[in-house]
């Protein structure tokens, strides 16, 4: 962690106190995707427009459905490549040097998406716990409207980490245990077992993996429960003979969630599965379980 960040996770009262640091670079990573009201409803909008109208003073808008996506991928919110995703955010003000504060309005998932893509490229990053509701709880100012464009930091020169990355075939290893690892789901127990519509055309989950909903790392602020409570939940999810983990979802999205809350925890064998059940369901040919997730 970079010595300007205190760790992967910092409170309204640090980020106050370095708002002015004229290194450190703060991004609303906010998209919008509602709940689908049945199976195929699958909406997704930008929060440019919500971070117009209020959002965290000399912040910019990063956004998750435009260049920070690979729109050539068969899925949304795909990673782009490392040079792509550098590209994209040096408009933003992510520059060598700098160190970056994400956060969101949307229960913490989308700042910690942003995370891991930051983290993939060794950019030093960190979430905004409570995001924008426990900013405004704690009384600091807020801004709206367009903002000066981000300062010219100079280049961004990714140093990518595959490793946070898995892949469908990997992910399918795994599953079949041809593979060491632990396939964990971080989408709410209903999508787990397939009891709520999806977005996608199939229900249910990857064969031989487990439930561990990202809301429930949170408490009723949106903030990371203390260490304690947070090992609690995972300890007994994650498979202490086989360290490696692959979290997913839908899209990758609320298991980013998850892996910072096993990041917290000590955990570094631990990667995403990019394509989560977008890329997974679309295939017939892989299978889906529906019901909880069988005992370990």
């Amino acid at each position: 962690m970079d010595a300007s960040l205190p760790g992967p996770l910092v409170d309204a009262a640090w980020l106050a106190a370095h708002l002015g640091d004229p290194d450190l670079v703060v991004l609303d990573a906010t998209a919008l995707l509602p709940s689908p009201r049945y199976d195929g409803d699958y909406q997704v909008g930008s929060g440019r427009p919500q971070w117009l109208e209020r959002h965290i003073p000399g912040s910019q808008h990063a956004d998750l459905t435009a260049d920070l996506s690979d729109h050539a991928a068969p899925y949304h919110f795909a990673m782009p490549s490392p040079e792509a995703l550098a590209a994209a955010l040096r408009p933003l003000g992510v520059g060598d040097g700098t160190a970056v504060v994400a956060y969101d309005s949307g229960g913490g998932i989308w700042a910690a998406r942003l995370w891991w893509m930051l983290r993939s490229l060794s950019v030093p990053a960190a979430v905004l716990d409570g995001g924008w509701e426990g900013w405004t709880a704690a009384g600091h100012p807020t801004a709206s409207g367009e903002p000066a464009p981000a300062p010219d930091r100079g280049p961004l020169t990714p140093r990518p980490r595959p490793e946070l990355w898995a892949g469908i075939d990997d992910v399918a290893a795994v599953s079949s245990g041809e593979r060491p690892g632990t396939l964990v789901c971080a989408l709410p127990t209903p999508a787990f077992e397939g009891t709520a519509p999806t977005r996608y055309s199939r229900r249910g989950h990857i064969p031989d993996s487990r439930s561990l909903p990202g809301r429930g790392l949170l408490d009723d602020s949106g903030r990371f429960l203390p260490p304690a409570r947070l090992a609690a939940l995972v300890d007994p999810v994650l498979d202490a003979a086989s360290p490696r983990t692959v979290l997913y979802c839908g899209g990758g999205i609320a298991a980013a969630g998850a892996a910072l809350a096993l990041t917290l925890l000590g955990h570094d064998d631990v990667s995403i599965y990019d394509g989560s059940l977008e890329q997974w369901s679309a295939d017939p040919a892989r299978p889906l379980a529906l019901g909880a997730a069988d005992p370990h």
